[in-house]
């Protein structure tokens, strides 16, 4: 049987300021391309075309508008940042091609032309305030990168802290890739927060929890134990090449970690490790890229066509299975229902899971129906939450 040829566009920045998340994804998205092309059981194999815009927002667009109109394809897996989500979208909008994103974000934004794997607030942030204010206290620190995520979790932040009679003690921001953040240790220090929510990315994330190491080596009072660092956004590479004593104590929310024991990672875990030879970490920005094309390729699979509007009819009619078990999509909206954990890191850099939201929470990208931790009444404000474009 001759089989026929599906372009794919994989779009992720595997050099700049966040790289290391987008190697991972590639890799993931390439994992899941080498199952469907070895499967002689699909009737199609992917195509695929990487295309680095090396951390540049505006060269995801120049690069979508390529891979459509040159190569062919009708499928986009790809962008990390809300940015760079965002100058994608009129691209895929215009070309009436569908991108698959895959990384968490802020939510207020629905589009027919996206498939949204990635958790929104009421997955990821709320959450883990739910499971912080309560033990640690009411009074943050916000720091993040100086775009789209950063200010718009860190918005959502402040809304749920003062529904629940708290105080952010201070916002900062950072440029997206920079790792000058000895200010933001100083205000700390000096400011004693509760806890320090960081919705910072890449490189700054990666030197804000170095430096926060020190602090707490120098000064008992900010131990993992009394002022932790929480984050929505953290995985396991954010913590590689960093000493033992700062990997450790950090708290997250995330959607897929490397310890998570359910038969269905306990598979896919094996299934990688034999082929890779090893057994690496594996990381939620490799999972979900994988499950971006696994999931398309069923789809493709069932419609016998990849023509975007009927894919993203099927997507939003039936499970499909995953490495995290299965999931649906919201028809509305297109959002995956998603079952989020809390973890904690340890000195190796991996998360010991010990709180899980069970059932799934289905996405509220909205934050209409959704309810905020500590709020009398329980329900999220319905004035003052806006879209940023």
């Amino acid at each position: 049987m001759i089989r026929r040829s599906v372009p794919l566009s994989l779009l992720y920045s595997t050099t700049g300021a966040y790289a290391a998340l987008g190697r991972d994804a590639v890799d993931g998205a390439l994992a899941a391309v080498a199952e469907v092309n070895n499967n002689s059981s699909y009737s199609f194999h992917f195509e695929p075309r990487v295309d680095d815009p090396a951390g540049s927002a505006e060269r995801y667009a120049e690069l979508a508008e390529v891979a459509i109109r040159q190569r062919g394809c009708r499928h986009i897996v790809g962008a990390i940042t809300s940015w760079s989500r965002k100058e994608v979208l009129p691209v895929v909008e215009r070309h009436g091609a569908l991108l698959w994103y895959a990384f968490p974000h802020e939510g207020y934004e629905t589009s027919d032309s996206v498939i949204y794997l990635g958790a929104c607030p009421n997955q990821h942030l709320l959450p883990l305030f739910g499971y912080i204010m309560p033990r640690y206290g009411r009074r943050p620190f916000i720091v993040g990168s100086n775009y789209i995520w950063g200010w718009e979790i860190g918005r959502i932040a402040r809304e749920i802290t003062e529904a629940a009679g708290g105080e952010v003690l201070a916002e900062r921001f950072v440029p997206l890739g920079s790792e000058e953040v000895d200010h933001l240790i100083a205000e700390i220090r000096q400011k004693r927060p509760d806890f320090i929510l960081s919705n910072l990315v890449g490189r700054s994330a990666h030197a804000f929890i170095r430096a926060y190491a020190q602090l707490r080596e120098e000064d008992a009072e900010f131990s993992a134990e009394r002022r932790p660092f929480v984050a929505c956004n953290l995985s396991e590479l954010d913590l590689a090449d960093l000493s033992p004593q700062a990997k450790a104590g950090h708290i997250v929310t995330n959607i897929y970690l490397d310890r998570l024991e359910t038969e269905e990672n306990q598979r896919f875990k094996a299934r990688l490790a034999a082929r890779r030879g090893d057994d690496r970490p594996v990381t939620g920005p490799f999972v979900f890229a994988y499950m971006a094309v696994s999931v398309l390729a069923q789809a493709i699979a069932d419609a016998g066509t990849d023509d975007p509007n009927l894919i993203r009819k099927l997507v939003t009619q039936r499970q499909f299975d995953t490495p995290i078990g299965p999931i649906s999509f919201d028809p509305r909206t297109h959002y995956a229902g998603l079952r989020p954990f809390i973890g904690r890191s340890d000195s190796e850099g991996g998360f010991e899971i010990f709180e899980t939201e069970n059932p799934v929470v289905e996405a509220d990208p909205y934050l209409v129906r959704s309810v905020f931790p500590g709020k009398p009444g329980g329900h999220a404000p319905k004035t003052g939450l806006k879209v940023v474009k």
